[in-house]
């Protein structure tokens, strides 16, 4: 079996989770080169319990290594068109975390370049990998519930990002719904043709003096006739709340939260369980390391992952025609921006 050799790129949050799963989770590949901009004390202290071989500050000692056939993109989002095309070039397939890019001219030129060179390349929408809504899905696809008629997604943080992030995050519909329009197009089996979007300040005042909302609910229509409902929070005191439903035909699935343990205690005052996770480390932890032995699998198959560069393009496109409807209030057919 073929021995990969990888170089991540960006170990915050999201590059570290990424890099503990190939050091200790996917077999068969090499993580040889991490890179982050941004080094200091604790993350060589980190870098080097972990037994990570090599920690630059330099992109290039990834893109110039010959012998790097992967490269993982974890850094801020400004800077992953720009990578991906890089790799591209030299002939490295890519793992890139979502957005490819807010700009739909920009995405559509990286992924020239990504066809031009024929590489590989996987967008990390993570949610698909979860074993709950996998089960969803395969009840969709195998027919058990019929004709999808009603996708229902509830997606709500526990606590606000710092202001900082919003500023620079583009906005509640790329930063945070991105991932339940990948959701609602895997579970609809659909595109999406027109989305409305609403919204409004309801959590901090700061939120809105940033140029974002806090709170959001967007109705969207498929091609297949399908309507999606997606509500969205930037703060659910009790938790991470991440739930999906899809009604159809024959009937209906759901994807519930689920507790942090199984225990649930009887007494002649309440009946009740133990709280649900805080935050997506703990929610959708297995599902990184499953999206990962995915990608690698698809490699050496040969064969095209997904979520792929299109489906990248086409979570952007919704995100942009849902902001498009909240400023305008009105809905907002996805063709208005895919010639952009």
């Amino acid at each position: 079996m073929k021995l990969f050799s990888v170089g991540v790129i960006g170990a915050g949050r999201i590059g570290k989770i990424h890099i503990e799963n190939l050091l200790y989770k996917i077999p068969n590949v090499k993580l040889k080169i991490v890179v982050d901009i941004n080094l200091n004390d604790n993350l060589r202290k980190w870098a080097t319990e972990k037994g990570v071989s090599k920690l630059t500050n330099n992109p290039n000692d990834v893109f110039n290594d010959p012998k790097i056939d992967i490269v993982m993109i974890c850094s801020p989002t400004e800077t992953h068109a720009k990578f991906i095309q890089e790799a591209a070039k030299g002939n490295k397939h890519v793992f890139c975390e979502k957005p490819i890019d807010t700009d739909i001219k920009r995405i559509k030129e990286t992924l020239s370049v990504v066809k031009e060179t024929g590489i590989k390349l996987m967008v990390g929408f993570n949610r698909r990998f979860d074993r709950n809504f996998t089960r969803c899905y395969k009840s969709v696809v195998s027919g058990q519930i019929g004709e999808p008629q009603i996708v229902k997604i509830t997606s709500r943080d526990p606590a606000p990002p710092p202001i900082d992030y919003i500023k620079a995050s583009g906005g509640i519909f790329l930063d945070m719904t991105i991932h339940d329009w990948d959701m609602a197009r895997f579970q609809a089996r659909s595109e999406v043709e027109e989305v409305y979007a609403t919204g409004a300040v309801l959590i901090d005042p700061e939120i809105g003096k940033a140029g974002d909302i806090d709170t959001a609910v967007a109705i969207l229509k498929f091609e297949n006739g399908a309507i999606g409902i997606i509500d969205n929070t930037r703060q659910a005191v009790y938790g991470y709340d991440q739930r999906v439903e899809v009604f159809g035909s024959k009937g209906c699935v759901i994807a519930d939260n689920e507790a942090t343990n199984t225990v649930r205690i009887y007494t002649a005052e309440c009946t009740n369980i133990d709280r649900i996770p805080y935050f997506f480390t703990e929610r959708y932890l297995d599902s990184y390391s499953s999206e990962l032995q995915y990608f690698f699998e698809c490699l050496r198959k040969n064969e095209s992952p997904r979520p792929n560069g299109e489906d990248g393009l086409k979570n952007v496109i919704i995100a942009l025609a849902a902001q498009k409807s909240y400023e305008e209030n009105r809905p907002v057919k996805l063709s208005e921006l895919e010639n952009d």
